[in-house]
């Protein structure tokens, strides 16, 4: 699939577009850094990330210097295809529509490749029976027909196992040398091409060879067609199961793809009409019926049921929908029906932004896979280098016949070599695990959080909308001697608020809207970051947040004073952030604070007038998670403007011990960065734009998904669900992982430093044992299997409960 992210900004302010498309014809680590390197040479590239698992090639570049085009030429130029007939391009982000066209044509070239690697194994391995029961014939069952053993039927045998169902090797190690470069395919080439060659030659020149002594004891000189021919069919054997493996790691996209309905049933004119979902726009008022899947996003307008989001959430309980809630495209039904105003639509929406990180943090690259890469840069000419020594060596110091042992143990160690399973070790796993946790409501923006989130040993929680509910209401109005009625205080908070899109200001317009009060107009509205916010109200100057703000002498309310009008975001950090310090207000506040509720205060022309205590319940969730988190020996962490003996209540209440209080805005991501300074990976979790600087300042940023897309884009992870146990799965998710890549590192890195000295003879002086080529063949084709069997593994994965 090749998807393209909208254009970004560098820190040079360049227009960096991120585009991915797929490539043809890598078979090895070897091939994804050629092709690494000739991306990243080309003018405007700001980086490029290729891999094996994905067969698929991501790069950041500037488009005013460099084209997609070229970046197809760069990769032709390096040996292989750029497939940029699939490129969707920055202007155009990829719906699910034309993610799951681009996904069926990845799919279709799969399979056709799986059954060209069917028919070749199934023929060679036809072909290669006969050629061992000739071995067994010469060794073991003499009984057995002579002409198995003729050197004329094995040459007919041979020749189109080598030829034949070999040529993808061949023209895979021409297509290397043709760009001065070597891969697995040149190893397997090189190999089986000696086995082969030497069998021809004694049978075109075997004077020859008989005078050079390569005879036996009878007379005849050995053939290794058998040798060569299985070889070809147990490589052919590991690609095709590893071909078959790798498809799997795909599942989870194509599930995700799955849920958009093909059409959507919209009213026009009346009239209910069935369109292709693709063509539904903003605006367009859609009709869901019992059982049937929402089409895209919006706000339900009429009718309630209860719809099941467990795809995409991972919480099993149906939700149930009424109007002005949101629905999401991709849900399904319940009983009831509903229609709903379309909201987002296309790539906009949550299930298109879903695949789309999905993808792409399948085709990321972790941290720790820069091991394997250095290791692969020198692989494949080490390896020849090594089988060059290893000739030699046992052709002048082997015993006789030291040109045969020579040959064998050749190929042997070309054989047994295998990038692949380094290449494989890391981007399979990272592809599991991503669609793993999309599948369980966890969202990873690229590899790397998702290795470093097992690792961190702090975890910061923002209060409103993380710990808590986010949905505060007023509980308490407490008024000053000589203040307007209760009643009035409301109204005059809701006008001010009603400007504002902090929580604390929906609680108190709800609240006045729940008592049926009027509310009057505000004009001049004014947010100040981490104090409050301001507005005329009637003629006079009304301020709600601080204590000392609303008492403070400050501009009046001119022209360009109201540069945060339309909008509270950072005014305060969590709802009701003011130190209730006030000397009309000390005690009262002091037992409100308590009981853990936020405390407001409302100031009428710099006078306080009334304070407003707001409480938020904690998330049904909010405690299993923080002890499972302590239980995990990790440090748990609250960060809040709230003052602290109220911040002091909530973390009681949630079982925190730790409590960073009255940090306003500004302070959060410094705080963050203090709690670096005692070298402990920290994870930051919020779901405000007030918290956005604070994750992307955190070593992991965690956004939940029930909050703001500033949060979510300067987040590593996103929890849909908005449930702190998701945090908890996703820690574990993180460490199964790399548990899973470290396991499959030490198999690819053991495999090839323990075999490859094996197959050189190293054991031969000690016990008199070599490896035979056909040991070496069966060994290289299961390594590659054995790691992608191994990545499949976290398919399976289940939390453990009660810890992270």
């Amino acid at each position: 699939m090749t998807t393209a992210s909208p254009p970004v900004q560098s820190i040079e302010t360049e227009p960096i577009e991120i585009v991915s498309f797929p490539v043809e014809g890598m078979t090895c680590a070897s091939c994804v850094n050629r092709i690494t390197r000739f991306l990243e040479k080309v003018e405007g590239v700001d980086g490029a990330n290729v891999n094996l698992a994905t067969e698929s090639a991501t790069v950041r570049y500037d488009p005013r210097r460099v084209s997609v085009g070229d970046l197809g030429a760069a990769v032709d130029a390096a040996g292989y295809v750029a497939l940029l007939d699939r490129s969707i391009g920055a202007e155009r982000p990829a719906d699910v529509a034309t993610a799951a066209e681009a996904r069926g044509e990845r799919d279709e070239a799969a399979a056709r490749h799986l059954a060209d690697l069917r028919l070749r194994l199934t023929v060679a391995a036809a072909l290669t029976v006969p050629l061992l029961l000739g071995l067994a014939r010469m060794t073991f069952a003499p009984w057995l027909p002579s002409f198995l053993s003729d050197p004329m039927f094995q040459l007919a045998l041979a020749t189109p196992v080598q030829l034949w169902a070999g040529s993808r090797f061949y023209a895979g190690a021409w297509n290397a040398l043709r760009h001065r470069s070597a891969d697995m395919d040149t190893l397997i080439a090189v190999g089986t091409t000696a086995a082969y060659g030497y069998s021809l030659a004694t049978i075109v020149a075997p004077g020859f060879f008989r005078s050079a002594g390569l005879a036996a004891a009878d007379g005849s000189l050995p053939l290794y067609f058998d040798t060569a021919a299985v070889i070809v069919t147990l490589i052919l054997l590991g690609r095709f199961l590893e071909a078959r493996a790798r498809g799997h790691t795909s599942d989870a996209i194509r599930e995700l793809l799955s849920l958009a309905p093909p059409t959507a049933r919209v009213l026009r004119d009346g009239l209910d009409v069935d369109v292709p979902a693709t063509s539904v726009q903003p605006g367009d008022i859609v009709r869901v019926r019992p059982g049937e899947t929402v089409a895209v996003d919006g706000v339900v307008v009429e009718g309630g049921s209860a719809v099941d989001e467990s795809m995409l959430t991972g919480e099993s309980m149906p939700v149930r929908k009424g109007v002005d809630d949101l629905v999401i495209g991709g849900t399904l039904n319940g009983a009831g029906s509903f229609t709903f105003r379309a909201t987002r639509v296309g790539a906009e929406t949550v299930l298109a932004r879903i695949v789309r990180s999905v993808a792409e943090a399948q085709g990321s690259r972790a941290p720790i896979q820069r091991l394997a890469d250095r290791v692969t840069g020198w692989f494949v000419p080490a390896v020849l280098l090594l089988a060059a020594v290893t000739f030699v060596a046992w052709l002048l110091l082997g015993p006789a016949p030291s040109f045969n042992l020579a040959l064998l143990n050749t190929v042997a160690v070309l054989i047994i070599a295998c990038p692949c399973a380094l290449g494989l070790a890391t981007p399979t796993s990272i592809m599991v695990a991503a669609g793993k946790g999309a599948g369980a409501g966890l969202l990873f923006r690229d590899a790397e959080a998702l290795e470093r989130l097992g690792g961190v040993r702090t975890i910061v929680l923002d209060k409103t909308g993380t710990l808590t509910e986010g949905r505060p209401r007023v509980t308490d109005v407490v008024l000053a001697d000589g203040a307007p009625v209760e009643a009035r205080v409301l109204a005059l908070a809701a006008a001010v608020e009603r400007g504002s899109e902090h929580p604390l200001g929906a609680a108190i317009i709800a609240e006045a809207r729940a008592r049926g009060l009027s509310i009057p107009a505000s004009t001049a509205f004014d947010a100040v970051p981490g104090q409050g916010v301001r507005a005329i109200v009637e003629g006079r100057e009304v301020r709600v947040g601080r204590a000392e703000f609303v008492e403070a002498a400050g501009p009046g309310h001119g022209a360009g004073s109201n540069a945060g009008a339309g909008s509270n975001a950072g005014a305060r950090s969590d709802p009701g952030e003011g130190p209730a310090e006030a000397a009309d207000f000390g005690l009262e506040a002091a037992t409100l604070a308590a009981d853990g509720k936020s405390v407001v205060f409302l100031g009428i022309d710099r006078r306080r007038v009334a304070m407003v205590a707001i409480a938020d319940a904690l998330k049904p969730g909010a405690r299993t998670a923080v002890a499972a988190l302590r239980q995990g020996g990790r440090d748990v962490v609250l960060l809040t403007g709230d003052d602290q003996r109220t911040a002091e209540a909530i973390a009681r209440q949630a079982g925190i011990e730790r409590v960073l209080a009255d940090v306003r805005p500004d302070g959060k991501a410094a705080a963050i960065r203090d709690l670096q300074a005692g070298g402990r990976g920290v994870a930051m979790v919020g779901d405000g734009v007030n918290d956005a600087p604070a994750l992307a300042a955190a070593d992991v940023g965690i956004a939940m998904g029930t909050g703001t897309d500033a949060a979510i884009e300067s987040a590593g992870v996103t929890l849909l669900s908005g449930d702190l146990r998701g945090l908890v799965a996703a820690i574990g998710l993180s460490r199964a992982t790399m548990r899973n890549i470290r396991q499959n590192l030490f198999w690819a890195f053991a495999y090839n430093v323990i075999l490859i000295p094996v197959a050189m003879g190293a054991l031969f002086p000690l016990a008199g044992v070599l490896l035979d080529p056909v040991l070496a063949a069966a060994a290289m084709a299961l390594s590659s299997v054995t790691v992608v069997s191994n990545a499949l593994r976290l398919r399976g994965y289940q939390p453990a409960p009660g810890t992270a």
